[in-house]
């Protein structure tokens, strides 16, 4: 229970933080309305470095599918623990973005641009296209759990999981490959707001992209995957 409730949790603020920076950057008469991309990037890298502050004592702080399913590659947590870690990251998740649309609510009301509300929730590409979109989502998720793997080693001195050191790993995954489909890489920080996305009654809101969706799920897993194979080769 302590797993779930950790992960719940800490996946709930890295959402609603998440979610947050996005909605005052791009929903109207907010105070940081069209502030840009670098706000929105540092506001993600706060998201994880209080999310993983907030789980990780409780749960290592995964707060994400792709990070859990390379740590059970690599023997790190038993398998039996994965669904535990998952279902609590895509209910957070959900939490999440639900209090950042209550935050915001009367400014998704004074917003008529349908893309800039679903993206307050999830990701969607610059340029559409499946294989490129899908490659950089797979190499962003491979970064991620790379570098998160060696925080978490037991010779790295930064200690497993270290807050701040996970936060500046995704304020660099966003400004620098952030671009082409908006650095999803995390299933539950894409998917979960997405299913509220559709739930909410947000007016105006069009569809939820359900046409992209599985690549912001597919690709962190494939990348997550991925950089627990070469971490373990590289030991």
């Amino acid at each position: 229970m302590s797993i779930f409730l950790s992960e719940m949790a800490g996946t709930a603020m890295l959402a609603l933080l998440g979610c947050g920076v996005v909605a005052n950057v791009v929903l109207n008469q907010t105070k940081g309305n069209n502030s840009g991309w670098i706000v929105i990037a540092f506001g993600w890298g706060v998201a994880v470095f209080v999310g993983v502050f907030v789980a990780a004592k409780g749960s290592g702080a995964h707060l994400n599918p792709a990070v859990t399913l390379a740590f059970a590659w690599l023997h790190k947590i038993e398998w039996s623990q994965v669904p535990v870690y998952i279902v609590g990251q895509f209910l957070g998740a959900m939490i999440g973005a639900t209090l950042a649309w209550l935050s915001y609510y009367k400014h998704f009301g004074a917003t008529d641009n349908a893309a800039a509300k679903l993206g307050v929730f999830c990701n969607s590409p610059a340029i559409p296209n499946t294989t490129a979109n899908l490659a950089t989502e797979i190499i962003g998720t491979f970064a991620l759990v790379f570098a998160v793997l060696y925080m978490a080693a037991p010779a790295a001195s930064l200690g497993a999981l270290d807050a701040l050191p996970a936060g500046l790993v995704v304020l660099g995954i966003g400004l620098s490959l952030g671009g082409p489909t908006g650095y999803a890489i995390n299933p539950a920080r894409d998917m979960g707001p997405r299913i509220m996305h559709a739930l909410l009654p947000i007016p105006n809101k069009g569809n939820s992209g359900w046409s992209y969706s599985w690549i912001p799920v597919v690709g962190p897993v494939v990348g997550g995957l991925l950089a627990a194979i070469v971490f373990d080769m590289l030991q």
